[in-house]
C-alpha cells in the first residue's frame, strides 16, 4: 500500500468506537480514507449514518476487491478473529480494537502476519488515545527496557476516582461509567480485571517479545476493594489504583501481573484520574517516561484507530523486533510480593505461606496485615479472591531472592544473631 493511496474501509461494528470513527473520518478528508461498508448485527436499529452504508452480510466487506482495509471493533472474540483471519487471507490490511480477541489469539495473529506479510495494527486495543504500542515498537530497545507499569483500564480508574474522592457507592460508580461509555456492557470485564489483563498481554508482546496466555498472568480487579482500604491508603498518604506491571528481574526473567496497588502521592500514576490512562516506562538511558491520555470513550479510542489507518498509507507494520530479532524474554514465577490483605477472619488467611508479616491491625469488622509472600502462593490459587478478602500490592511490591536474603540477614543482625 503506497503513500497517498486511497484507503477503502470495511468497518465491522458501529457502537461507541465504530460510530466515533465514522464521525472522525468525516472531519479528516485529507486522510483519503473512506468507509465503503459497515457490517452490523441488527439491521432494524436506528443509526446516525445513511442506511445504504450498512449490511448484515460480512462477505459484502471481506470479499469486496475495492475494500483494502478491514477495521474491526466488535466485542465478540471468536467472530472477530474469524473476520481478521479471512480479511488477511484475502489480502486486506487489518486494524483492530478488540483486546480480548487479540489476547486469546495472539499466536495465530502473529502467524497470519508472517504468512501474508500484511499489517495488523491494534493501537486502540491497549490504551486508547495513548500511542504506547508504537513507542514500544520503535523507541525502546529490548535490552534497555527495565520496567513498564500502567493504568490501562479507564473504567476501573473512573470507578475508583468516584468512590474515593466523591464517596459514591461502587455500583453507582459502575453505572455512571457504563452510561458515559467508559465501561463494557458486561462490567465484570472491567471491574474483575479481565479487560486490563487482555491489554497487558498485548503490551507484554510489544515490550518484551512475550506471547503469554491469559491464564499465565497473575491478575485481579477492584471488585473486592473496601472503603476501609481507602481509609488505610489515606492514612499512608497513598491512593489505590488497578496497576498493570512488568519488571525485568536480575536473572533476566519478567515479573508481570495486574493487581490493585497502593500508589504514593508523588507517583506519576497518582495523578491519573477518572477515565484517563497512564503509562510509566523505565529504560536504561532515558530513565522514566510518562504517557498520559484518555483510556476510554468514543473519540479517544477512535483517534487511535484513525492513527493506525493513517499509518497504513505508509505501509507501516509492526516488526516485533523483540521477538524476532532479539532473544525473547520469558515470564518468571520466582519472586516475592509485598502485599496488604484486609479480611474478616484470620482463619481465611494461610499465614504459614508468608515469609514474614510486618504489620497487622484488628478492628471490629475487618482486620488487615502487610507481609511478604512468594508469588506461587497467589498464582493459580483462589483463597485471596474469596471470603471477602481484599489484596492490594505495596508501592514497591517486587522482592527478589537476593533482596529477601539481605533483609533476613539484616533482621538477624538487628536481633543480635550473627
Amino acid at each position: 500500500m503506497s503513500t497517498g493511496k486511497e484507503l477503502k474501509i470495511g468497518l465491522f461494528g458501529f457502537g461507541v468506537v465504530g460510530e466515533g470513527l465514522y464521525r472522525v473520518l468525516h472531519q479528516t478528508p485529507s486522510l483519503k480514507a473512506t468507509i465503503k461498508k459497515v457490517c452490523i448485527k441488527d439491521a432494524t436499529k436506528k443509526r446516525n449514518a445513511p442506511a445504504e452504508l450498512f449490511t448484515t452480510n460480512k462477505e459484502d466487506l471481506l470479499f469486496d476487491p475495492e475494500i483494502n482495509v478491514i477495521v474491526e471493533v466488535i466485542n465478540e472474540s471468536q467472530p472477530a478473529f474469524e473476520i481478521i483471519q479471512t480479511a488477511m487471507l484475502q489480502g486486506k490490511a487489518v486494524v483492530s480494537a478488540s483486546k480480548k480477541m487479540i489476547a486469546e489469539h495472539l499466536p495465530e495473529i502473529l502467524e497470519l502476519q508472517q504468512k501474508t506479510g500484511l499489517p495488523f495494527l491494534c493501537e486502540a486495543s491497549a490504551c486508547a488515545s495513548i500511542p504506547v504500542i508504537r513507542n514500544l515498537e520503535e523507541y525502546y530497545d529490548n535490552d534497555l527496557l527495565h520496567a513498564i507499569k500502567a493504568i490501562v483500564n479507564g473504567s476501573t480508574n473512573y470507578i475508583l476516582t468516584k468512590m474515593f474522592e466523591e464517596n459514591i457507592r461502587f455500583q453507582d460508580a459502575v453505572l455512571q461509567a457504563q452510561q458515559l461509555g467508559f465501561a463494557e456492557a458486561d462490567p465484570k470485564l472491567d471491574v474483575e480485571g479481565f479487560d486490563a489483563l487482555f491489554k497487558w498481554i498485548i503490551l507484554l508482546n510489544h515490550a518484551y517479545g512475550i506471547v503469554a496466555n491469559p491464564n499465565e498472568i497473575l491478575f485481579s480487579g477492584i471488585q473486592q476493594i473496601q472503603l476501609s482500604d481507602a481509609l488505610v491508603a489515606k492514612e499512608k498518604q497513598q491512593e489505590i489504583k488497578l496497576v498493570a506491571q512488568a519488571t525485568k528481574l536480575r536473572d533476566g526473567g519478567i515479573a508481570a501481573f495486574v493487581l490493585p496497588q497502593f500508589v504514593k502521592k508523588e507517583d506519576h500514576l497518582a495523578f491519573v484520574k477518572n477515565e484517563y490512562n497512564g503509562v510509566v516506562i523505565e529504560s536504561g538511558f532515558s530513565d522514566k517516561q510518562f504517557f498520559y491520555g484518555k483510556g476510554a470513550g468514543s473519540f479517544p479510542t477512535a483517534s487511535a484507530v484513525l492513527s493506525d489507518i493513517a499509518a497504513l498509507r505508509y505501509d507501516y507494520r509492526y516488526e516485533y523486533k523483540k521477538r524476532y530479532q532479539h532473544q525473547p524474554n520469558v515470564l518468571s514465577n520466582d519472586y516475592y510480593l509485598k502485599v496488604y490483605l484486609s479480611f474478616e477472619e484470620w482463619d481465611h488467611i494461610p499465614k504459614e505461606n508468608f515469609e514474614w508479616i510486618e504489620e497487622w491491625h484488628a478492628h471490629e469488622t475487618r482486620k488487615y496485615l502487610i507481609g511478604v509472600i512468594h508469588v506461587s502462593h497467589l498464582k493459580d490459587k483462589t483463597w485471596w479472591k474469596e471470603q471477602n478478602i481484599s489484596l492490594i500490592l505495596a508501592p514497591q511490591p517486587i522482592i527478589e531472592e537476593v533482596e529477601l536474603k539481605k533483609i533476613q540477614k539484616k533482621s538477624l543482625e538487628l536481633a543480635g544473631v550473627s
